[in-house]
């Protein structure tokens, strides 16, 4: 089953912020890893501790992107953040986020 993929505006906000090159790594990577199975546990993908941002992390090289699944009536992957990661902390927006 396939899952629709769909972006906070936020999200979208925050994906404008990346140069040409982040946000085509990340549009790409995002339809291939969430597309299905999106809940698996992988290298990449991992479950976070309780935080408000988003329960999912989808790591992709430097850039992170937070989601979260609706399994419950439809199959929909909600992109509500992306950020940069830079040694131990992550940009989200430009600022700060503390994880």
């Amino acid at each position: 089953m396939a899952y629709r993929i769909e972006y906070s505006p936020e999200a979208e906000v925050h994906l404008q912020s990346l140069t040409a090159r982040q946000q085509a790594i990340i549009l790409d990577t995002v339809d291939e890893q969430l597309m299905y199975q999106p809940t698996l546990e992988t290298k990449n993908r991992k479950l976070m501790r309780p935080n408000p941002l988003a329960p999912w992390e989808l790591r992709i090289g430097d850039l992170r992107v937070y989601y979260d699944v609706e399994e419950e009536s439809e199959a929909v992957v909600y992109i509500n953040a992306i950020g940069v990661k830079e040694r131990n902390q992550v940009y989200i927006g430009g600022e700060i986020y503390e994880l």
